[in-house]
């Protein structure tokens, strides 16, 4: 297993440490997977997210590259902007989502899911073999990667920075010194929340460094480390895709509920063909979100979603919502049962238990 720069500062906290993505990674701290959801929510949290994967790409054709591989329109992208995509096979299976930065003229970022690493890697470079004029390197062992996340986070991160976060638009970063190390300072995040994500590199005394100014910089609003147990409920509250779980190389961006940033209008790219066919032909099933009626169970992945008696669907995503206090979850349903307000039910103990599709974001 691989560790963080922050490793020894998560077990210096009481993390309770799992096995993620090749890396031994913080599930949980001592006060608990709810009390970190809502620190979040109302205060300022901090994600070691490190694990997480950055492809650089330069050169005369990196934005042929980019543009082949990812479903979005990355020419639209000024320098400064990111953009959330997704890379398909072929057949418009889905490789992962992703994150393009445009960090200047003919260079772009792509930062992609830990344990997409490796073949992420791979296809980027199959790819490649087609743009002699684009430069590809994995910059992924090399970066830190810490996610400032809630209301207080701009408070707490601007008294480490010259830089002017009030200017820094959602999808959109600076780069410049905060805490005394030069980094990305990007506006996105994966929890809903105001928020920031740092980009950095240097050994674990500059990681040390950036962490007790941060801490002392949050002490006022009780900032903390916060896990991928309350990441993934914060996630899911807002209906965010999970990789693994909601998409994978078996769902299409249009099934998926991912059409907003398909651009099938700017040319040929991978699986473009094939997720032109599976838009004209209408898909025969949907991500929905849906929303316990029953407080007896959190849905998890896997089980049966149900309706008359009969299977039409899987949950994918599934948890408690300190936010409404009951349980919610993501899944795949037969096109006739996708509109909110559906009666559904989730199978599970021998029995079903009432649930209803709903809106996403749930909050």
């Amino acid at each position: 297993m691989k560790k963080t720069a922050f490793h020894s500062l998560h077990i210096a906290a009481g993390a309770k440490m799992v096995h993620f993505a090749g890396f031994e990674m913080p599930i949980q701290y001592p006060t608990g997977i709810i009390e970190e959801h809502r620190t979040v929510r109302t205060g300022v949290g901090v994600f070691d997210v490190s694990h997480m994967g950055e492809f650089m790409v330069s050169g005369p054709q990196a934005l042929d590259l980019v543009q082949q591989l990812t479903v979005n329109n990355a020419s639209q992208l000024t320098i400064g902007q990111a953009q959330y995509s997704a890379m398909c096979r072929l057949n418009g299976g889905i490789v992962d989502d992703l994150l393009v930065y445009r960090l200047g003229d003919d260079h772009y970022m792509l930062v992609v899911n830990g344990a997409n690493i490796d073949k992420d890697w791979a296809w980027v470079a199959e790819n490649a073999t087609q743009f002699p004029d684009a430069r590809i390197v994995n910059d992924s062992d090399e970066t830190h990667l810490l996610a400032v996340q809630g209301p207080k986070s701009l408070d707490v991160l601007q008294k480490l920075t010259d830089v002017n976060l009030s200017e820094v638009e959602f999808y959109t970063f600076r780069t410049g010194a905060l805490a005394g190390v030069p980094m990305i300072i990007s506006r996105t995040g994966y929890t809903g929340e105001l928020g920031f994500e740092l980009y950095f590199k240097g050994d674990e005394t500059i990681a040390a460094q950036v962490v007790d100014a941060l801490w002392s910089a949050g002490a006022e609003h009780g900032i903390a480390w916060i896990g991928l147990g309350a990441r993934d409920s914060l996630r899911l509250e807002k209906g965010y895709c999970l990789y693994g779980n909601d998409i994978d190389e078996t769902t299409n961006p249009i099934e998926a509920g991912l059409g907003w940033i398909t651009k099938l209008k700017k040319g040929v790219f991978n699986g473009s063909e094939a997720i032109q066919a599976a838009k004209d032909a209408g898909p025969t099933r949907r991500l929905v979100g849906f929303v316990m009626k029953s407080e007896k169970l959190i849905p998890r992945p896997g089980y049966d979603i149900v309706s008359g008696g009969a299977v039409i669907g899987k949950v994918t995503s599934g948890s408690h919502s300190p936010g409404l206090g009951t349980g919610i979850g993501m899944g795949y349903v037969t096109v006739e049962h996708k509109e909110p307000g559906t009666a559904i039910e989730i199978a599970a103990r021998g029995t079903t238990f009432a649930a209803e599709v709903a809106k996403v974001p749930f909050l």
